[in-house]
């Protein structure tokens, strides 16, 4: 309970900072977005383009964990993880904030779980991430990232975003290891690593181990009565 709690406190205090206590917004916000998305870098800062374009692969990082987490749960995990996509982790702490324990999984995997399951999907991400951050670190000016972090918003929260998307990980996976027999792995502390440690973790965390569904709800009733 101390747990969720704690969560939705985390919730509420970073969404009133954004929204209330950070940097305004600048004219060129929408602009700025736009090009981003549509890849048009020329002239924008590569420690911008990194972490925009990280921020689109941290949904993905916590997609893998969530469509399968989200078996059993009142709480529609795919709802969630979808619109983390466009607001991060505005979206991810509500989820955490409504789910249960969920160590186990029931039922088949399709062929879209099958891609979240998939060792390569979680190298794929590997790849892209280190080249987003040897790109960024090695051309980015540093200099004018500071200053537009303590002038835009945008950038303002997007890096809050970030670092809180790091440290939110944990919360899933304790569970995630558990469903796959993975619950004394040293991986476990590998994962903890910021942005680089969950995607290790997905790219040699073992297959999904599906449970017999009477031991889960038996499992899960003995939660909500605890």
């Amino acid at each position: 309970m101390l747990k969720k709690i704690a969560l939705w406190l985390l919730w509420i205090g970073f969404s009133t900072y954004a929204f209330l206590l950070a940097p305004p917004d600048q004219p060129d916000t929408l602009e700025l977005i736009q090009k981003l998305s549509t890849g048009q870098w020329e002239n924008i800062n590569p420690l911008i383009v990194s972490l925009f374009n990280i921020m689109g692969i941290w949904p993905l990082i916590y997609s893998c964990l969530m469509f399968f987490d989200g078996r059993g749960q009142k709480t529609p995990a795919w709802l969630f993880s979808t619109l983390s996509f466009g607001v991060g982790a505005f979206a991810i702490l509500p989820y955490l904030g409504w789910r249960q324990p969920n160590p186990n999984f029931s039922g088949k995997k399709n062929l879209f779980l099958n891609i979240l399951d998939s060792r390569i999907l979680g190298i794929a991400l590997t790849v892209g991430t280190i080249l987003l951050l040897i790109y960024g670190l090695k051309n980015g000016d540093w200099k004018d990232f500071i200053q537009q972090w303590q002038s835009s918003r945008f950038i303002h929260v997007m890096s809050l975003d970030f670092c809180l998307l790091c440290l939110l990980f944990p919360t899933l996976l304790g569970d995630d290891m558990s469903r796959r027999g993975m619950e004394k792995s040293p991986w476990y502390w590998i994962a903890l690593i910021p942005l680089l440690g969950p995607l290790i973790y997905l790219s040699v965390r073992s297959p999904l181990l599906p449970a017999d569904i009477s031991t889960i709800s038996n499992q899960q009733e003995a939660t909500f009565n605890n």
